[in-house]
């Protein structure tokens, strides 16, 4: 990767750059059998959309705060990287109404009502569907999504200093994440360019954004995302490890 790189969004950048067909991120759901493979550059492309939409239709700024009330997810990953975009910090699992602006999946709907700025629902249903019918209060990020731009330049440069991201209560600036994510990627098993970590974590952790995100993206890698991993048995594990050609486990 290149070694200017400074934010999430600019790992991304480069990971484009030099191989936009390689997968990025491979997700299953074992409680509904989904699986989605996104490469480097459709994920990109998923990033590039929900920056416009964050940018543009909700007038998202540089700092403010959006409270990210998403499980593990691919398209969990995809509102990281476009925060990190934007500039907009990503508080993970945080206080909506702390927040500017909340994003919330199916189960948090109450929780986020307590945000008084834009709210953004996200079903989280196979294929990106959307909601059979919006919840009030909300967007259905489904709906707005597909109309967006596939290019996204920021209105202001991000600056790699301020805060991008906030989990477990821990406050990190853009090039914090990058940072750790390259130090502390090898310890896990992302030796390099075509590791692929297993990840059963959450993302609710530094840990767990580490494995099923961050640390791919800085080594070159790659992450099968597995959410309700607890429903797969042993042997059914041991048959994914191998046709994905997992080289490490992170659980």
């Amino acid at each position: 990767m290149n070694a200017t790189d400074r934010t999430p969004a600019d790992l991304l950048r480069s990971a484009l750059a030099a191989d936009p067909a390689r997968p990025l991120v491979t997700f299953y759901d074992d409680a509904t059998g989904e699986r989605v493979e996104l490469s480097v550059a459709t994920f990109a492309n998923w990033v590039a959309k929900t920056a416009n939409l964050l940018q543009g239709d909700l007038a998202a700024e540089p700092g403010d705060r959006l409270a990210l009330l998403l499980p593990a997810h691919w398209q969990t990953a995809v509102w990281l990287l476009a925060c990190s975009s934007v500039g907009v910090v990503a508080d993970v699992a945080g206080d909506p109404g702390a927040a500017d602006l909340v994003v919330s999946g199916p189960d948090t709907l109450e929780e986020a009502r307590a945000c008084s700025g834009e709210r953004v629902a996200l079903a989280l249903r196979p294929l990106g569907g959307r909601f059979p019918q919006t919840p009030a209060g909300f967007v259905d990020y489904a709906v707005e999504v597909p109309s967006q731009g596939d290019r996204f330049a920021p209105f202001a440069p991000v600056d790699p200093e301020e805060p991008a991201l906030i989990v477990a209560g821990r406050e990190f600036s853009g090039a914090e994440v990058v940072e750790r994510a390259r130090a502390e990627a090898g310890g896990i098993g992302l030796t390099g360019p075509g590791s692929r970590l297993l990840s059963g974590a959450g993302y609710d952790t530094w840990e767990g954004l580490l494995a099923g995100l961050y640390g791919p993206l800085a080594t070159g890698g790659s992450v099968v995302l597995c959410r309700n991993l607890d429903r797969l048995g042993e042997d059914a594990l041991t048959r994914r490890i191998e046709s994905e050609r997992v080289s490490a486990v992170s659980r």
